[in-house]
């Protein structure tokens, strides 16, 4: 089992900044991609932004430019620093982390979400 520490949300105006971070921890055998979404008030959730283990990165076409995923593998950590946010940014976000457990299976894992409200 995994679990999930998100922080980092809270409310800010137009054209601010906030970093949320998701600490993974539990029992696997490694981390694989790291992920963040959100879902906005009668909207899907959908991915913002993912960063494999290797490092590469992808980003919804919403957020290019403004917003930068990174990872801490020595503390199984995955950031978003959120830049120039808009009204639109507004909805709970989501941490996904994808593992390998011990037992070689693969599976992902969701945190419980971070409201992120971006006030005109």
């Amino acid at each position: 089992q995994v679990q999930l520490v998100e922080s980092g949300g809270g409310l800010v105006q137009a054209g601010g900044s906030l970093r949320l971070s998701c600490a993974a921890s539990g029992s696997f055998f490694s981390i694989n991609t790291m992920s963040w979404y959100r879902q906005a008030p009668g909207k899907q959730r959908a991915l913002v932004a993912a960063t494999t283990s290797g490092g590469s990165t992808n980003y919804a076409d919403s957020v290019k430019g403004r917003f930068t995923i990174s990872r801490d593998n020595a503390k199984n950590t995955v950031y978003l620093q959120m830049n120039s946010l808009k009204p639109e940014d507004t909805a709970v976000y989501y941490c996904n982390v994808g593992v390998t457990t011990r037992t070689y299976y693969t599976m992902d894992f969701f945190g419980k979400g971070t409201l992120v409200t971006v006030s005109s």
